[in-house]
Protein backbone atom coordinates (compact mmCIF):
# COMPACT_ATOMS: atom_id res chain seq x y z
CA UNK A 1 0.00 0.00 0.00
CA UNK A 2 1.27 3.75 -1.01
CA UNK A 3 2.14 5.89 1.52
CA UNK A 4 -0.31 8.98 2.11
CA UNK A 5 1.13 11.67 0.31
CA UNK A 6 -0.44 15.11 0.97
CA UNK A 7 0.53 17.53 -1.53
CA UNK A 8 1.02 16.81 -5.45
CA UNK A 9 2.92 18.94 -7.62
CA UNK A 10 3.07 18.77 -11.55
CA UNK A 11 5.39 21.55 -13.25
CA UNK A 12 8.05 19.54 -15.38
CA UNK A 13 9.32 22.32 -17.09
CA UNK A 14 11.22 25.72 -15.36
CA UNK A 15 11.81 25.95 -11.42
CA UNK A 16 8.06 26.17 -10.78
CA UNK A 17 8.08 22.29 -9.13
CA UNK A 18 11.17 22.79 -7.00
CA UNK A 19 10.47 26.48 -6.37
CA UNK A 20 6.67 25.00 -5.29
CA UNK A 21 8.26 22.44 -3.37
CA UNK A 22 10.83 24.79 -1.03
CA UNK A 23 8.10 27.20 -0.15
CA UNK A 24 5.95 24.45 1.30
CA UNK A 25 8.41 22.58 2.92
CA UNK A 26 9.43 25.87 4.90
CA UNK A 27 6.11 25.99 5.78
CA UNK A 28 6.12 22.33 7.34
CA UNK A 29 4.15 20.87 4.56
CA UNK A 30 5.45 17.89 2.62
CA UNK A 31 4.85 17.62 -1.27
CA UNK A 32 5.20 14.81 -4.08
CA UNK A 33 7.04 15.99 -7.22
CA UNK A 34 5.67 14.31 -10.37
CA UNK A 35 7.06 14.22 -13.87
CA UNK A 36 3.68 13.36 -15.78
CA UNK A 37 0.31 13.63 -15.46
CA UNK A 38 -0.35 9.62 -15.47
CA UNK A 39 2.00 9.40 -12.31
CA UNK A 40 0.25 12.04 -10.35
CA UNK A 41 -3.06 10.47 -11.70
CA UNK A 42 -1.92 7.41 -10.16
CA UNK A 43 -1.03 8.71 -6.50
CA UNK A 44 -4.82 10.73 -6.44
CA UNK A 45 -5.90 8.45 -4.12
CA UNK A 46 -3.96 8.82 -1.86
CA UNK A 47 -3.49 12.66 -2.30
CA UNK A 48 -4.85 15.60 -0.62
CA UNK A 49 -4.43 18.40 -3.21
CA UNK A 50 -2.65 18.81 -6.03
CA UNK A 51 -0.62 22.02 -7.70
CA UNK A 52 -0.02 21.53 -11.34
CA UNK A 53 1.27 24.02 -13.69
CA UNK A 54 -1.20 25.19 -17.06
CA UNK A 55 1.09 24.21 -19.22
CA UNK A 56 1.49 20.59 -17.80
CA UNK A 57 -2.01 19.94 -18.81
CA UNK A 58 -2.30 21.63 -22.01
CA UNK A 59 0.40 19.48 -23.13
CA UNK A 60 -0.76 16.41 -22.06
CA UNK A 61 -3.65 14.04 -22.67
CA UNK A 62 -6.34 15.11 -20.10
CA UNK A 63 -9.17 12.72 -20.46
CA UNK A 64 -8.10 10.48 -17.63
CA UNK A 65 -7.65 13.58 -15.59
CA UNK A 66 -11.36 14.81 -16.66
CA UNK A 67 -12.63 11.26 -16.40
CA UNK A 68 -11.04 10.52 -12.86
CA UNK A 69 -12.64 14.33 -11.44
CA UNK A 70 -15.71 13.01 -12.81
CA UNK A 71 -15.99 9.64 -11.04
CA UNK A 72 -15.81 11.47 -7.87
CA UNK A 73 -18.29 10.31 -5.01
CA UNK A 74 -20.64 12.76 -4.00
CA UNK A 75 -18.92 13.80 -0.76
CA UNK A 76 -15.42 13.93 -2.78
CA UNK A 77 -13.53 17.59 -4.40
CA UNK A 78 -10.74 16.97 -5.42
CA UNK A 79 -8.85 20.55 -4.35
CA UNK A 80 -6.70 21.72 -7.16
CA UNK A 81 -4.02 24.32 -7.26
CA UNK A 82 -3.83 25.35 -11.11
CA UNK A 83 -0.45 28.17 -11.94
CA UNK A 84 -1.55 29.78 -14.62
CA UNK A 85 0.67 32.95 -16.13
CA UNK A 86 -0.46 36.69 -14.87
CA UNK A 87 -3.27 38.33 -16.64
CA UNK A 88 -4.06 35.53 -18.92
CA UNK A 89 -7.98 33.64 -19.31
CA UNK A 90 -8.13 30.62 -18.06
CA UNK A 91 -7.52 28.05 -21.58
CA UNK A 92 -10.89 26.57 -22.60
CA UNK A 93 -9.68 23.35 -22.62
CA UNK A 94 -9.26 23.33 -19.46
CA UNK A 95 -13.10 24.42 -18.51
CA UNK A 96 -12.87 21.07 -16.81
CA UNK A 97 -11.61 22.10 -13.74
CA UNK A 98 -13.53 25.55 -13.31
CA UNK A 99 -15.05 24.37 -10.20
CA UNK A 100 -12.34 22.18 -8.78
CA UNK A 101 -9.54 24.89 -9.03
CA UNK A 102 -8.09 28.10 -6.96
CA UNK A 103 -6.35 29.58 -9.46
CA UNK A 104 -2.70 31.38 -8.44
CA UNK A 105 -0.98 33.54 -10.99
CA UNK A 106 2.62 33.44 -11.50
CA UNK A 107 4.80 35.07 -9.99
CA UNK A 108 3.48 34.03 -6.97
CA UNK A 109 4.50 35.44 -3.11
CA UNK A 110 5.54 32.51 -1.14
CA UNK A 111 2.66 32.85 1.41
CA UNK A 112 0.10 32.53 -1.54
CA UNK A 113 1.01 29.31 -2.45
CA UNK A 114 1.15 28.00 1.23
CA UNK A 115 -1.93 29.93 2.13
CA UNK A 116 -3.38 28.27 -1.20
CA UNK A 117 -2.51 24.77 -0.28
CA UNK A 118 -3.47 24.90 3.70
CA UNK A 119 -7.29 26.12 2.70
CA UNK A 120 -7.19 23.28 0.08
CA UNK A 121 -5.75 20.76 2.65
CA UNK A 122 -8.46 21.72 5.27
CA UNK A 123 -11.71 21.64 2.32
CA UNK A 124 -10.19 18.03 1.65
CA UNK A 125 -9.96 16.96 5.45
CA UNK A 126 -13.29 18.07 6.10
CA UNK A 127 -14.47 16.09 2.89
CA UNK A 128 -12.93 13.05 4.57
CA UNK A 129 -15.38 13.53 7.57
CA UNK A 130 -17.82 13.46 5.65
CA UNK A 131 -16.78 10.39 3.99
CA UNK A 132 -16.19 8.43 7.04
CA UNK A 133 -19.90 9.97 8.42
CA UNK A 134 -21.46 8.29 5.48
CA UNK A 135 -19.22 4.73 5.64
CA UNK A 136 -20.51 5.00 9.67
CA UNK A 137 -24.14 5.55 8.82
CA UNK A 138 -24.05 3.01 5.89
CA UNK A 139 -22.74 0.78 8.66
CA UNK A 140 -25.17 1.61 10.87
CA UNK A 141 -28.33 0.89 8.23
CA UNK A 142 -26.55 -2.11 7.41
CA UNK A 143 -26.77 -3.07 11.08
CA UNK A 144 -30.36 -2.57 11.32
CA UNK A 145 -31.33 -4.07 8.29
CA UNK A 146 -29.32 -7.38 9.65
CA UNK A 147 -31.16 -6.90 13.02
CA UNK A 148 -34.32 -6.61 10.66
CA UNK A 149 -34.02 -10.07 8.97
CA UNK A 150 -32.93 -11.30 12.47
CA UNK A 151 -35.91 -9.96 13.89
CA UNK A 152 -38.23 -11.54 11.42
CA UNK A 153 -36.18 -15.04 11.32
CA UNK A 154 -36.89 -15.00 15.66
CA UNK A 155 -40.34 -14.01 16.04
CA UNK A 156 -41.47 -16.30 12.75
CA UNK A 157 -39.59 -19.21 14.34
CA UNK A 158 -40.81 -18.30 17.88
CA UNK A 159 -44.15 -18.38 16.81
CA UNK A 160 -44.01 -21.78 15.21
CA UNK A 161 -42.97 -23.03 17.65
CA UNK A 162 -45.43 -21.77 19.98
CA UNK A 163 -48.18 -23.37 17.61
CA UNK A 164 -46.14 -26.80 17.73
CA UNK A 165 -46.34 -26.86 20.94
CA UNK A 166 -50.34 -26.01 21.88
CA UNK A 167 -51.43 -28.65 18.77
CA UNK A 168 -48.85 -31.33 20.71
CA UNK A 169 -50.15 -30.50 23.99
CA UNK A 170 -53.54 -30.26 22.75
CA UNK A 171 -53.25 -33.92 21.52
CA UNK A 172 -51.16 -35.48 25.01
CA UNK A 173 -53.71 -33.99 27.53
CA UNK A 174 -56.71 -35.38 28.95
CA UNK A 175 -58.32 -32.26 30.50
CA UNK A 176 -58.26 -28.84 29.59
CA UNK A 177 -56.78 -28.47 33.11
CA UNK A 178 -53.62 -30.46 31.78
CA UNK A 179 -53.30 -28.67 28.76
CA UNK A 180 -53.10 -24.89 30.74
CA UNK A 181 -50.83 -26.43 33.11
CA UNK A 182 -48.39 -28.09 30.73
CA UNK A 183 -48.86 -25.58 27.56
CA UNK A 184 -48.09 -22.83 30.19
CA UNK A 185 -44.52 -24.71 31.43
CA UNK A 186 -43.89 -25.18 27.94
CA UNK A 187 -44.25 -21.61 26.97
CA UNK A 188 -41.96 -20.22 30.72
CA UNK A 189 -39.69 -23.08 29.21
CA UNK A 190 -39.48 -20.75 25.94
CA UNK A 191 -39.33 -17.55 27.36
CA UNK A 192 -36.37 -18.46 29.84
CA UNK A 193 -34.56 -19.66 26.97
CA UNK A 194 -35.09 -16.46 24.55
CA UNK A 195 -33.92 -14.57 27.90
CA UNK A 196 -30.60 -16.35 28.58
CA UNK A 197 -30.23 -15.32 24.68
CA UNK A 198 -31.33 -11.62 25.03
CA UNK A 199 -28.97 -11.50 27.78
CA UNK A 200 -26.30 -12.02 25.11
CA UNK A 201 -27.45 -10.23 22.37
CA UNK A 202 -29.13 -13.34 20.84
CA UNK A 203 -25.63 -14.17 20.15
CA UNK A 204 -25.28 -17.78 22.35
CA UNK A 205 -26.67 -19.58 24.98
CA UNK A 206 -24.23 -21.48 27.80
CA UNK A 207 -25.31 -25.35 28.04
CA UNK A 208 -24.75 -25.48 31.47
CA UNK A 209 -27.37 -22.38 31.71
CA UNK A 210 -29.98 -24.04 29.88
CA UNK A 211 -30.00 -27.08 32.20
CA UNK A 212 -29.64 -24.95 35.44
CA UNK A 213 -33.08 -23.16 34.07
CA UNK A 214 -35.00 -26.12 33.78
CA UNK A 215 -33.76 -27.77 36.53
CA UNK A 216 -33.60 -25.54 39.80
CA UNK A 217 -37.60 -26.65 40.67
CA UNK A 218 -36.53 -30.05 41.24
CA UNK A 219 -33.08 -29.86 43.11
CA UNK A 220 -32.69 -30.28 46.85
CA UNK A 221 -31.60 -27.35 49.21
CA UNK A 222 -28.26 -28.89 49.44
CA UNK A 223 -27.97 -29.53 45.89
CA UNK A 224 -27.46 -33.32 45.77
CA UNK A 225 -30.00 -34.36 43.92
CA UNK A 226 -28.90 -33.02 40.36
CA UNK A 227 -25.29 -33.32 39.27
CA UNK A 228 -24.16 -31.30 36.67
CA UNK A 229 -20.48 -31.87 34.58
CA UNK A 230 -19.18 -30.64 31.76
CA UNK A 231 -17.30 -27.92 29.80
CA UNK A 232 -18.16 -24.60 28.99
CA UNK A 233 -20.71 -24.51 25.57
CA UNK A 234 -22.07 -21.65 23.58
CA UNK A 235 -25.36 -23.15 21.80
CA UNK A 236 -26.03 -20.35 19.14
CA UNK A 237 -29.91 -19.55 18.98
CA UNK A 238 -30.58 -21.93 16.59
CA UNK A 239 -29.32 -25.00 18.71
CA UNK A 240 -30.44 -23.20 22.26
CA UNK A 241 -33.95 -22.74 21.34
CA UNK A 242 -34.87 -26.67 20.60
CA UNK A 243 -32.44 -27.79 22.91
CA UNK A 244 -33.64 -25.77 25.61
CA UNK A 245 -36.83 -27.18 24.80
CA UNK A 246 -35.56 -30.14 24.98
CA UNK A 247 -34.89 -30.50 28.21
CA UNK A 248 -37.60 -29.20 29.25
CA UNK A 249 -39.78 -31.85 28.31
CA UNK A 250 -37.16 -34.19 29.37
CA UNK A 251 -37.33 -32.39 33.44
CA UNK A 252 -41.02 -32.39 33.33
CA UNK A 253 -41.17 -36.57 32.73
CA UNK A 254 -39.02 -36.95 34.88
CA UNK A 255 -40.75 -35.38 37.43
CA UNK A 256 -43.77 -37.14 36.58
CA UNK A 257 -42.80 -40.91 35.80
CA UNK A 258 -38.84 -40.94 36.48
CA UNK A 259 -36.58 -40.05 39.02
CA UNK A 260 -37.65 -36.80 40.04
CA UNK A 261 -40.57 -37.71 40.70
CA UNK A 262 -39.35 -39.21 44.31
CA UNK A 263 -37.25 -37.77 47.03
CA UNK A 264 -34.70 -40.23 46.37
CA UNK A 265 -34.52 -40.35 42.64
CA UNK A 266 -30.60 -38.99 41.30
CA UNK A 267 -30.19 -37.34 38.03
CA UNK A 268 -26.63 -37.06 36.59
CA UNK A 269 -26.05 -34.79 33.22
CA UNK A 270 -22.30 -35.66 31.71
CA UNK A 271 -21.30 -33.86 28.54
CA UNK A 272 -17.82 -33.53 26.50
CA UNK A 273 -16.66 -32.21 23.66
CA UNK A 274 -14.84 -33.82 20.40
CA UNK A 275 -13.76 -32.49 17.66
CA UNK A 276 -15.04 -34.43 13.99
CA UNK A 277 -12.25 -32.59 11.30
CA UNK A 278 -13.80 -28.62 11.21
CA UNK A 279 -16.57 -29.36 13.73
CA UNK A 280 -16.74 -30.28 16.98
CA UNK A 281 -19.67 -32.10 18.90
CA UNK A 282 -21.26 -31.83 22.24
CA UNK A 283 -21.69 -35.87 23.76
CA UNK A 284 -24.28 -35.78 25.84
CA UNK A 285 -25.40 -38.33 28.59
CA UNK A 286 -28.69 -37.37 30.97
CA UNK A 287 -28.66 -40.93 33.35
CA UNK A 288 -31.50 -41.50 36.03
CA UNK A 289 -31.61 -43.36 38.73
CA UNK A 290 -32.93 -44.33 41.76
CA UNK A 291 -36.85 -43.28 40.70
CA UNK A 292 -39.81 -45.65 39.64
CA UNK A 293 -38.95 -48.85 37.80
CA UNK A 294 -38.96 -47.77 34.36
CA UNK A 295 -41.62 -49.13 31.26
CA UNK A 296 -41.15 -48.15 28.04
CA UNK A 297 -44.31 -45.26 26.77
CA UNK A 298 -47.32 -46.89 25.57
CA UNK A 299 -47.82 -44.23 23.46
CA UNK A 300 -45.61 -40.78 21.91
CA UNK A 301 -46.09 -38.09 23.97
CA UNK A 302 -44.95 -34.27 22.84
CA UNK A 303 -41.61 -34.92 24.44
CA UNK A 304 -40.49 -37.99 22.12
CA UNK A 305 -42.01 -36.23 19.25
CA UNK A 306 -39.85 -33.05 20.00
CA UNK A 307 -36.46 -35.23 20.41
CA UNK A 308 -36.84 -36.85 17.16
CA UNK A 309 -38.33 -34.22 14.76
CA UNK A 310 -37.14 -31.26 16.33
CA UNK A 311 -33.61 -31.83 17.70
CA UNK A 312 -32.51 -35.08 15.97
CA UNK A 313 -33.91 -33.20 12.68
CA UNK A 314 -33.15 -29.77 12.89
CA UNK A 315 -30.35 -29.85 15.25
CA UNK A 316 -28.69 -32.78 12.96
CA UNK A 317 -28.19 -34.18 16.18
CA UNK A 318 -27.86 -38.44 16.70
CA UNK A 319 -29.81 -39.45 19.52
CA UNK A 320 -30.55 -42.17 22.03
CA UNK A 321 -33.24 -42.80 24.09
CA UNK A 322 -33.11 -46.36 26.25
CA UNK A 323 -35.57 -47.81 29.29
CA UNK A 324 -33.74 -49.67 30.99
CA UNK A 325 -35.67 -50.55 34.17
CA UNK A 326 -33.00 -49.23 36.98
CA UNK A 327 -33.36 -45.57 35.18
CA UNK A 328 -33.97 -43.74 31.93
CA UNK A 329 -31.21 -42.87 29.61
CA UNK A 330 -31.16 -40.12 27.15
CA UNK A 331 -27.93 -39.73 24.72
CA UNK A 332 -27.35 -36.80 22.31
CA UNK A 333 -24.45 -36.24 20.07
CA UNK A 334 -24.61 -32.29 18.99
CA UNK A 335 -22.79 -30.70 16.21
CA UNK A 336 -22.22 -26.77 16.98
CA UNK A 337 -22.36 -24.25 14.94
CA UNK A 338 -20.51 -21.20 14.97
CA UNK A 339 -22.72 -19.11 13.39
CA UNK A 340 -27.09 -18.25 13.38
CA UNK A 341 -28.78 -19.78 10.28
CA UNK A 342 -30.37 -15.94 9.36
CA UNK A 343 -32.07 -16.30 5.63
CA UNK A 344 -31.85 -13.38 3.69
CA UNK A 345 -35.15 -11.67 3.16
CA UNK A 346 -35.70 -9.78 0.20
Amino acid sequence: MQPASEVLILAPTGRDAKVAASILISGGIVPVICSTLTEAIAKFDHAHCLIVAEEALLASDRSDFAAWLERQPAWSDFPIVLLTRRGSELDSRLAFLERHTVVLERPFLASSLTNSVRSALRARARQLEVKTLIEQMQEAAERQRLLIRELHHRVKNTLANVRAMMNATVRSSESVEDFVRDFSARIVSLADTHSILTDDYWQTAPLHKLLEAELRHYDTKDATRIRLDGPDVALVADLAIPVGMAFHELASNSSKYGALSVPQGRLEIHWSISSEGDSAIVHLDWLEHGGPRVQPPKRRGFGTTLLEKVVAVQCNANLKIEYPSEGFHFAMDLPLRKTRLVPAYS
